[in-house]
């Protein structure tokens, strides 16, 4: 048994597996047939944080493959707080074959997972979002045919969907720069880890603080929110702080001719990234939505068979 709590647990050989998986299983829904790889399995989906892309994808995923997915909203589990976490995943993994599980703290996804008899997967935590990574990686292959030296710029806050973007780049051998405002710089540990693994891949990782220097010969520009959820008490200030970047027209202008723009959504649009930005040639915004899809369908496959 396995559990996909972070990238950075598996190699790039076997993130590249799950990839190729995903393009399969991407290109026979397309084709018209779903595979039942899942037949009779159940998934669980615990969520602390709301969502959209989180819980349709994982949903939708189970029913192409042949399986169901239960809903568990906070109110019903209260999770660490109704009922302790041990608990809650001691016996959640004899009824289902499959935890998921989108929370605020770290520790929790990693509580889960010590405690199942079953597959836990981090549908996003505060330190990291390997999910979204995935599904990142996924467009960036599909963009470009192969990832290797390709140069991934992220703007805005060092947050956890940049962490695992970081992580990526890393196993894959893509270059990664981010450039982020002062104090808000990716979390040390997680810098340190990035440049362990990219000793394998030869990627080359960077931190900056020039969002211009940053996204020169970028084929990628990725943005996120400046504020997540659980920050909103800081919006205002982060505001301030990160107005300068904004990924707008003239940002992109510096990167490649063939750039694309990335954003894991929601999108504050007129804040992180314009509307020009987001609806514009670059942008890849919505194949990237989709293939949170494809890509938890073979993480999915990968756990379960």
């Amino acid at each position: 048994m396995r559990h996909f709590l972070s990238l950075a647990d598996f190699t790039g050989e076997e993130l590249q597996e799950i990839l190729e998986l995903a393009i399969e299983l991407k290109e026979a829904l397309k084709a018209g047939g779903n595979r039942p790889l899942l037949k009779d399995k159940v998934l669980a989906m615990v969520f602390q944080k709301p969502s959209l892309r989180t819980r349709v994808s994982f949903d939708m995923a189970m029913r192409h493959l042949g399986g169901d997915a239960l809903y568990l909203s906070p109110a019903e589990i209260g999770l660490g707080k109704r009922e302790a976490i041990a608990d809650v995943s001691r016996v959640l993994s004899r009824y289902v074959d499959a935890i998921m599980a989108r929370v605020f703290d770290h520790e929790h996804i990693l509580e889960l997972a010590r405690y199942s008899r079953v597959p836990v997967i981090n549908g996003l935590s505060d330190f990291n979002h390997p999910c979204q990574a995935m599904a990142d990686v996924l467009t960036i292959l599909e963009t470009y045919g192969d990832l290797r030296g390709l140069n991934v710029a992220f703007i805005g806050d060092g947050n956890n969907v940049a962490v695992s973007l970081m992580y990526a780049c890393a196993l894959l051998g893509m270059n990664f720069t981010i450039a982020t405002p002062i104090d808000y710089e990716i979390p040390k540990e997680a810098a340190k880890e990035a440049r362990r693994l990219a000793k394998g891949s030869g990627s080359n990782i960077t931190f900056l603080h020039d969002p211009h220097e940053a996204v020169r010969e970028a084929h990628v520009i990725y943005t996120d929110t400046w504020a997540s959820m659980g920050q909103e008490t800081e919006t205002e200030e982060r505001r301030k702080v990160f107005q300068p970047y904004q990924v707008n027209a003239a940002l992109v202008a510096e990167a490649t001719e063939d750039v694309i723009v990335m954003h894991c959504l929601p999108a504050h649009r007129g804040e992180e990234i314009t509307d020009e930005v987001a609806d514009g040639p670059h942008s890849v915004l919505f194949d990237q939505a989709e293939n949170r899809l494809h890509a938890q369908k073979a993480i999915l496959v990968r756990l379960l068979t």
